[in-house]
């Protein structure tokens, strides 16, 4: 795209124009009603009949409770609602600046669509796609001008929700990329720029949130409610079984093998036959009532207080969540011993031994250490907002010794969550995932580390960004428990991240 075909939108980016949003779902309608807040005139455009009509309307609803709440004066939506018109044909956007696609998630219908815009739009318009997941590439092949395509990725709900993927397939022009970020800006919206692979930045990071539950599941290491409060507790807002819930098993299996089959069956990304057995029996979720949970889950109930006086504490090893179980012990007032120079990492809680997790499982290092009292503990990422923390115990450790380990937890304000003695518990497997995740795709150059980090905390309400992560933990026992997980399964779903074998040897 030359320079002087953009001149209409560089304009554009700065002084409203004419928007045009083809689907008048919740996306479609969301993405219309954040561009009239900015000060375009919106022409929507649906093909089922009365459908952009019946989403302005709803529309009009939807920001009448704004104006109850006090959060918008009636002449702002008055005034909002006049830029929005229904569009009965295509040719009505033919003077649009920009025009967003918000169709059906499949290729040939959206490769129809764009082919036929880019016929009818000016050479300065740019044409966007809402896609979460198909390539940008290949939706701009048969276009006459692929250069002004760009990925324009909103979150669901689009007024609230302040992520904004610029995906630039391989022939979108970065004058574009650049223009529509600066757009986004203006929408009051934060955008990350991502290449166009399989996922972008969200959909590809998020999947081992799912994963790692799934497999846990099929391991029969816990059930929904202990990984769900394991998670929560580690300051995500919702537990992976509530969330996909709520997303349906459906839409989150089909994103999940989407992304699956567009890396060539890499096993990262493999499909769940937990999650493929609740489609196969009608258990979607939320939307029909029943999935991992037969409405919503219980709340969880206060942690209650040890039930013996409490050992004698020691604190081995050193590293970001030695300091976290330090700072936390001294809060709560628990004395304990210092041992940096420790061989392992952990608590020593009498006589029993709780490990932070390595990736390997309970029975195992208590054989290799030939120590019966032996425990494996989740990662306490954040142990002052947590209510609760998974840990297994060797087969041959004691019930005092156990007990005493149950009475330290509940002393320091955590539920102790007792798993099945599968290898790498649950926030820890999760999170040392997320962070690989994250790893290799600013490693494949898919996206920068601070997109990264903003892409999943504004995208789906993250606690940290994978690097900020990393930051805390450090690469050490990141890369230690995914090694710990690969000699487990003899899966390549657990590799490494080249970029963390790097970290981890200061690189």
């Amino acid at each position: 795209m030359s320079n002087k075909d953009l001149t209409m939108w560089t304009v554009a980016a700065e002084v409203p124009a004419l928007i045009g949003v083809v689907g008048a779902g919740i996306m479609g309608a969301g993405i219309a009603q954040v561009a009239a807040q900015a000060g375009h005139a919106v022409r929507l455009l649906d093909v089922r009949e009365g459908a952009a009509a019946a989403a302005i309307e709803q529309m009009g609803r939807a920001l009448d409770g704004l104006v109850a709440k006090g959060r918008m004066a009636p002449e702002e939506r008055a005034a909002v609602l006049a830029r929005i018109s229904p569009a009965v044909d295509v040719n009505e956007l033919a003077e649009a600046a920009l025009v967003v696609e918000v169709i059906v998630e499949k290729l040939e219908p959206k490769q129809a669509l764009l082919r036929q815009l880019d016929a009818l739009l000016p050479p300065g318009a740019i044409i966007a796609s809402n896609t979460s997941s198909i390539s940008v590439t290949a939706l701009a092949n048969g276009m006459q001008n692929p250069a002004r395509l760009v990925g324009m990725h909103f979150f669901n709900p689009v007024p609230l929700m302040k992520l904004v993927e610029v995906v630039s397939g391989a022939e979108t022009d970065p004058d574009v990329a650049a223009v529509i970020e600066r757009l986004a800006r203006r929408w009051g919206k934060t955008p990350v720029h991502a290449k166009s692979t399989p996922g972008f930045i969200v959909n590809r990071i998020a999947r081992p949130y799912y994963a790692e539950s799934l497999a846990l599941l099929q391991e029969q290491a816990g059930t929904p409610a202990q990984l769900d409060r394991a998670l929560r507790s580690a300051g995500f807002r919702m537990g992976p079984c509530e969330l996909m819930d709520l997303i349906g098993h459906d839409t989150n299996f089909l994103v999940t093998k989407s992304v699956f089959e567009a890396n060539y069956g890499d096993k990262r990304y493999v499909p769940s036959l937990v999650q493929k057995a609740l489609v196969d029996g009608g258990r979607l979720g939320r939307k029909v009532g029943r999935g991992f949970y037969a409405g919503t889950p219980e709340a969880s109930g206060p942690v209650a207080a040890p039930q013996h006086a409490l050992p004698t504490l020691g604190l081995h090893g050193q590293g970001g969540l030695v300091e976290q179980l330090a700072g936390w012990l001294t809060h709560k007032g628990l004395a304990f011993e210092r041992q940096p120079a420790s061989s392992w990492a952990g608590l020593q809680i009498g006589a029993m031994q709780v490990h932070l997790s390595q990736g390997r499982s309970a029975a195992q290092l208590a054989y290799e250490l030939k120590q019966d009292e032996l425990a494996v503990m989740d990662w306490p990422v954040a142990p002052d907002r947590m209510d609760a923390l998974a840990l297994v115990f060797a087969p041959r450790s004691s019930a005092a010794a156990q007990a005493a380990v149950a009475d330290i937890w509940r002393a320091l304000g955590w539920e102790p969550l007792l798993l099945r003695d599968a290898p790498g518990l649950v926030v820890a497997r999760t999170v040392a995932m997320l962070v690989n995740e994250g790893a290799d795709a600013v490693w494949q150059g898919v996206c920068e580390a601070e997109g990264a980090d903003l892409a999943m905390k504004l995208g789906v309400n993250y606690p940290a960004g994978p690097f900020e992560w990393l930051a805390l933990l450090g690469a050490e026992p990141v890369v230690e428990l995914l090694d710990g997980l690969f000699e487990a399964y003899r899966s390549e779903r657990y590799r490494v991240s080249p970029l963390l074998r790097q970290r981890r040897f200061g690189a």
